[in-house]
């Protein structure tokens, strides 16, 4: 597996080669093997950040016991979720599908209680899961999703855009989860097939346009 990890402490992207059985770059004790964090997906190649990693080892050596990841990453159309969906970004998970109600109350609160995730769903909304993100807290968007991209960002966000620009057939190049000319000028080109401003800037109406036409084309 082709593994893509942002460090956010270093504004680079790092590709990392490993097994199914291997524990995820940046993971302490084999908390989560790429396995886990792969899930269902059928995507050779994964992204996620150092940010994400480290959060969810807080979390598990907080809980003090195994953590069951029922999902984590997705590709765009790969599974029921919202088309600006965190699990696409690799930011992402659902977990405690095997716990009972006492331990999923556990683990939401301990995410809660010390802030280790930007985003924890309410219990009333996930009852028999729970799932904790590390999305970017400035969307696009009003009503959330992904922040505004364009040439010379990094990271997973732009490794979800390649991925999705292709997937359509405006070819993007190698997903690296670097926006450079290749993607900028992918990004016109579906810009100018959409009707769109094409300013090779992915904002909000880009990214609900080329979300929304990936989950409903696979």
């Amino acid at each position: 597996m082709k593994i893509l990890v942002y460090n956010n402490d270093t504004n680079k992207m790092e590709t990392y080669n490993k097994e199914l059985d291997d524990t995820m770059p940046y993971i302490n004790d084999n908390y989560l093997t790429v396995r886990e964090f792969r899930g269902s997906s059928n995507s050779d190649v994964l992204w996620t950040d150092k940010k994400t990693m480290e959060a969810f080892n807080k979390l598990r050596e907080l809980y003090g016991a195994p953590i069951n990841v029922g999902y984590a990453f997705k590709r765009i159309g790969e599974g029921g979720h919202s088309n600006m969906s965190q699990h696409y970004v690799g930011t992402a998970f659902d977990v405690g599908q095997t716990m009972g109600e006492e331990g999923r109350d556990k683990v939401r609160s301990t995410a809660i209680n010390n802030r280790i995730f930007t985003y924890v769903e309410p219990k009333y909304l996930t009852p028999t899961w729970v799932h904790i993100d590390k999305r970017n807290p400035s969307p696009a968007c009003s009503t959330g999703g992904y922040p505004v991209i364009k040439q010379g960002s990094k990271g997973v966000y732009v490794a979800t855009l390649q991925d999705a620009l292709n997937l359509l057939g405006f070819n993007a190049g190698v997903i690296d989860g670097v926006f450079g000319n290749n993607t900028r000028n992918a990004v016109i080109r579906y810009q100018r097939a959409r009707g769109l401003t094409q300013d090779g800037i992915v904002g909000c109406d880009t990214w609900r346009a080329l979300t929304f036409q990936v989950a409903n084309s696979r």
